[in-house]
């Protein structure tokens, strides 16, 4: 613990005596663009996203981001205007006298030519034009398309990553990306370790829906920056920002099964160079449902507490600041009805119940300074702490962990003598103390993880975007991870771009945390083989196309991503029904990704998307290469949204086709297939917008497919053959919601 204390004051002392975060890495302007839409008597103002910031006479520039902010380089000689524009907005331009200049930039949302009225509507969802790396942007306009209560419901108009619960009982969800589980994607919070470890199981209902702005969801190989976790990709979200648009914000939403939402954020300027903002959020379900008649609730009973609270601190040209906490404190419960209906408590050996309290506290400061002497270079750091505490009972055996995660990361860049030629460099330091119990089972651990990172790009007239990158870290239990990765972007004309990606990944499993869904069961837990970091390559890439559709633009991307691991850690569940075996890869493991994906305006106002992806996912387990359980061989989506002229309704639709996928090997009288069926679910929203109110209301699950026995055995939960994790589908029923929001935004 002395060591703990000492690292973190050592970096805490080098917090305050430099500043933070890369925002550029060479000279740049920066800027936000906004629509301002007219509705009755007022103004609403949105960032724009996709908008074109291009320097007056010339091709070069940029488009605005998720956020509607943009980045461009500086290829000019100042002053010199930008012109930015927008299909179906009016143009604007703005002289630029400096490269320090930030900029904000309001389109009017429709242009009136000769009693024409010419509008536009943002896509909610898009793949980033500028970044070399495949990715996936999901803006909160998309979100509000469906209930997204919290992150793990933000990805229902999305193919690309899957969402499912890892038991029958405790509610915890796992996603899966490029057909592997969701631990081999790094989850980011603003570029920072976002959950992880202990947090796995619960953490995407810790970030609720309300808090998101966007998410990015970057596939393959990831920058060098964030660390050597990612494997299959990274998934970041940011979160709202006193600086933005949202000035006040209320979300209260009802579920037909009980579940009730409410949060709030409110946003302020202290004065010229301070701001702050506020976000909470709680969340409340406490009916006793069981519509299969299993005798477990089909949803555990919830209370949730969530707040954040941040602050800005910003000297334009100087430097820029950003540091908040977040606390959420949480209680499940569930198991058998009879459990709370005989007033039976932890431990009992009548009837199986399940009950978590877990607390969570997380810190972070970012600041940025710029220097005078060279505008072209940056320095800067980040900071984040993390503490989590869990105490929780699966039945008759209890399981409580503490996480203590200390977060830092410094980098400089600058150009190389040229703008076409930069770079970027650092430290960073990682510390994780674990401490798991389970029966009487201790699984303690401390990571201690220094490490330095180099990354060239280059740019060619906009044509070429070349990245190379490569770090070193030296684990104190598993020496020296190095980490080569390398990106490639490529645009063959205007309408088409190809990406290419190649890089190694590694990770810590823990074993515990990432497999709760195994402690609703009676299956003895083993762990054959002492814990090694897992290991993996991935390699990939993708072409992207965007066209003319009835003279509105369209898009066509294709993608393939094959993961090959060097070492992995195999959770075996086939060999013996009544245990599961944890070992390290004796053999081959592999993962390939297919994925296309078509977007498209075929009327003004309707947006259409429709995507289908296959994959192919293979491990050595126990002796012989199989289809890793659990992992769909396809799944489509086809999407829809309409919104009426001036957006007062909006109509979403969308409808999900989920392949078969390969089950765990069980006895026959059990009763369970080789595979799963294939099943289609249906969700669908209506929205009206008055003023600053919108009110919502929907469907989940519209087809009302439940799978058929999701609790082995459930009548007897202390006999052999009990298990609750062998989950393949959906665990609810028909759901509807209805909700209402209400926005003030700044003028």
């Amino acid at each position: 613990m002395q060591s703990i204390i000492k690292s973190i004051s050592f970096f805490l002392f080098l917090f305050l005596g430099c500043y933070a975060l890369v925002y550029a890495q060479q000279a740049q302007v920066h800027g936000d663009v906004y629509e301002r839409v007219a509705h009755d008597d007022h103004y609403h103002y949105h960032p724009l996203a996709g908008a074109n910031v291009v320097w007056l006479g010339t091709t070069s520039g940029v488009a605005t981001n998720a956020e509607g902010h943009f980045c461009l380089d500086v290829t000019v000689d100042l002053p010199h205007e930008i012109v930015v524009s927008y299909i179906g907005y009016r143009s604007d331009t703005i002289l630029i006298e400096n490269a320090r200049a930030h900029v904000e930039v309001i389109l009017d949302a429709s242009q009136d030519l000769d009693e024409v009225t010419v509008s536009g509507r943002r896509s909610g969802a898009h793949v980033s034009s500028m970044e070399p790396v495949l990715t996936h942007v999901i803006t909160g306009s998309e979100m509000q398309r469906a209930a997204c209560c919290n992150l793990a419901e933000a990805f229902e108009t999305n193919v690309s990553v899957d969402v499912s619960y890892s038991d029958a009982v405790s509610g915890a969800q796992q996603i899966q990306m490029l057909g592997l589980a969701g631990v081999y994607s790094q989850l980011m919070l603003e570029n920072m370790p976002g959950i992880r470890g202990l947090g796995q199981p619960f953490g995407l209902s810790y970030v609720p829906g309300p808090w998101m702005e966007s998410i990015s969801i970057s596939k393959g190989a990831a920058s060098v920056m964030n660390g050597y976790e990612s494997v299959t990709g990274q998934i970041n979200v940011d979160l709202k920002k006193p600086e933005g648009p949202e000035q006040l914000y209320y979300n209260a939403f009802a579920s037909s099964d009980g579940q009730m939402e409410t949060a709030l954020n409110a946003a302020t300027d202290l004065n010229d160079n301070w701001s702050t903002m506020i976000m909470a959020h709680g969340e409340l379900f406490q009916r006793k449902v069981d519509h299969n008649q299993n005798s477990f609730l089909d949803h555990p009973m919830v209370k949730k507490y969530n707040v954040l609270n941040r602050y800005r601190y910003e000297r334009h040209g100087v430097m820029d600041s950003q540091f908040g906490f977040n606390l959420m404190q949480e209680e499940r419960e569930g198991g058998q009805k009879a459990f709370f209906t005989n007033g039976e408590t932890a431990g009992s050996d009548q009837y199986f119940g399940y009950g978590t309290n877990t607390t969570r506290f997380h810190g972070f400061a970012r600041t940025g300074f710029y220097f005078e002497s060279m505008p072209d270079a940056s320095l800067g750091t980040q900071f984040s702490f993390t503490h989590y505490d869990q105490e929780s009972f699966y039945g008759q055996r209890p399981y409580n962990g503490e996480q203590n995660t200390f977060y830092a990361n410094i980098m400089f860049a600058n150009t190389m003598g040229h703008p076409d030629h930069s770079f970027a460099t650092g430290i960073s330091f990682l510390i994780d103390d674990y401490s798991e119990q389970l029966n009487d089972s201790l699984f303690d651990r401390h990571e201690s993880v220094p490490g330095i990172f180099f990354e060239y790009s280059y740019h060619s007239h906009e044509r070429l975007t070349l990245v190379l990158s490569a770090r070193a870290d030296h684990h104190n239990l598993f020496g020296t991870l190095f980490t080569p990765r390398s990106h490639i972007h490529f645009n063959i004309n205007e309408h088409t771009s190809i990406r290419g990606s190649a890089g190694k990944g590694y990770r810590v499993p823990n074993l515990i945390a990432e497999n709760t869904g195994l402690l609703v069961s009676n299956r003895r837990i083993v762990v054959r083989d002492e814990v090694e970091a897992e290991e993996a390559w991935n390699y990939g890439g993708s072409i992207t196309r965007r066209f003319d559709f009835l003279g509105r633009e369209g898009s066509l991307a294709a993608e393939f991503y094959r993961t090959d691991f060097v070492n992995q850690m195999i959770v075996d569940v086939d060999s013996d029904h009544t245990m599961a075996v944890f070992y390290n890869l004796d053999g081959d493991s592999w993962a390939n990704n297919y994925q296309v994906e078509l977007s498209l305006e075929p009327i003004r106002r309707f947006d259409l998307t429709a995507a289908y992806r296959f994959t192919d996912s293979y491990a050595t387990i126990g002796g012989e290469l199989r289809r890793q359980p659990f992992v769909n061989r396809y799944r489509g989506m086809l999407s829809g949204s309409y919104a009426t002229t001036g957006n007062d309704w909006q109509f979403d639709l969308t409808a999900q086709f989920n392949g078969s996928s390969r089950l765990p090997d069980m006895p026959e009288s059990f009763g369970v297939r080789d595979a799963s069926p294939s099943y289609t679910l249906l969700n669908a929203q209506v929205t009206y917008r008055w003023d600053r109110i919108e009110v919502y209301a929907g469907g989940e699950n519209l087809t009302d497919y439940i799978q058929e026995n999701p609790i082995l055995n459930s009548h007897s939960p202390f006999d052999d053959g009990f298990d609750g994790s062998m989950i393949w589908g959906p665990l609810l029923g028909r759901k509807f919601y209805m909700g209402l929001r209400y926005t003030i935004e700044r003028h």
